[in-house]
């Protein structure tokens, strides 16, 4: 008789449950991975997301296969709540290499990191069209813009990667001239794997504190912000692996997307770990993955049901060959890629876990 693997590892799990006295609220929970959306032949890896005012889900692309970098103009991608493609824009004036994207709170704007010129762009969702919205003074070759946020007045906040810095602009942007480095700091750099320190950013709904992952060293840093001032940033919490994009939700948990562990980590306001979700599970005959694979945005849907996530699924060695990681072989074999859907639901804890009863 033959059964299915999910029949047999729920099975495991009951007996190792039973097995060491715990009940099934007292383990991670991690859900279904839905496959929202599969890229066009030809794509390159996802990196930015962000769910626009209309509900639809935005991708933008890194501009790197399998196989290495693809040049031409950086793409974007626009999909329905069912999944489904609704355009492919080429933007104008841009590198291949796009980072994080978001909607402006007030304007609407769509605003894309160019990674590989080291800008960010004001673009026209429907055309392509591009303005320069941000530039920075430190020469593109150094610069490592990733992923960006805004504040109750509308100033936009940018990581940059390599150079350890969080970087400012105002609401309509500094067009041709150049940023404002809004804090600066060793925790925001790193020497580690993947190199890329300052990434995912968030503020909290008072808006006095911006956590920015670091995922080179698997950090996420708080920064207490006083007036639009930052205070001076502090390690919140350890030990996720590839703290990558993260979005926080209402009740200020933190979302952060863990892309060398193929997860998704929520942690409360204190810090703690209260929801590991979603895994991967192999890469399929036509080369899509399936659940989640060096995941790197995410994005709640308007209702707050869904958490969309894109995955990169990026083979580290492309840039280094001591860069090799436990995914590496698998990123190798992606041949289309992917955006997950997760329920945006935590699980219970029960009894035992430190919680109340």
């Amino acid at each position: 008789m033959k059964m299915k693997l999910s029949t047999i590892a729920l099975i495991c799990t009951a007996f190792l449950s039973t097995m060491l006295n715990l009940t099934p609220t007292q383990a991670w929970i991690r859900g279904s991975v839905d496959l929202f959306a599969v890229l066009p032949p030809g794509s390159t890896g996802p990196e930015g997301l962000a769910v626009g005012p209309d509900g639809n889900v935005y991708v933008t692309t890194f501009g790197f296969n399998a196989a290495g970098p693809v040049a031409g103009l950086g793409q974007l991608y626009v999909f329905g709540q069912n999944g489904k493609l609704i355009r492919q824009v080429s933007i104008a004036g841009s590198s291949s290499h796009l980072l994080g994207i978001g909607f402006h709170p007030t304007t609407h704007a769509l605003l894309v990191i160019d990674f590989g010129n080291a800008k960010v762009l004001n673009v026209n969702p429907n055309t392509g069209a591009s303005s320069v919205f941000m530039t920075v003074p430190t020469p593109p070759a150094s610069t490592g813009l990733n992923a960006l946020t805004f504040d109750k007045a509308g100033s936009v906040y940018v990581s940059d990667s390599f150079n350890g810095v969080v970087w400012k602009t105002g609401p309509s942007g500094s067009g041709g001239a150049n940023a404002t480095a809004w804090v600066t700091d060793p925790l925001l750099a790193t020497t580690g794997v993947p190199p890329f320190g300052a990434n995912g950013l968030g503020f909290n709904k008072a808006g006095d504190t911006l956590f920015v992952a670091n995922t080179g060293n698997d950090t996420i840093v708080k920064i207490p912000v006083n007036g639009g001032s930052p205070g001076k940033p502090e390690v919140f919490v350890n030990s996720i692996n590839g703290a990558d994009g993260l979005v926080l939700d209402s009740d200020d948990n933190l979302w952060v997307v863990a892309n060398q562990a193929d997860e998704i980590v929520v942690v409360d306001p204190t810090g703690k770990a209260i929801a590991k979700l979603g895994d991967f599970n192999g890469v399929d005959k036509t080369g899509v993955p399936q659940g989640l694979l060096f995941p790197a945005s995410p994005d709640f849907s308007k209702d707050g049901n869904f958490l969309y996530v894109s995955n990169l699924a990026l083979d580290l060695r492309l840039f280094n060959q001591s860069f090799q990681s436990v995914d590496s072989e698998w990123t190798h074999q992606v041949q289309r890629y992917t955006i997950s859907r997760i329920k945006a639901r935590i699980p219970p804890v029960g009894p035992g876990s430190g919680n109340p009863e």
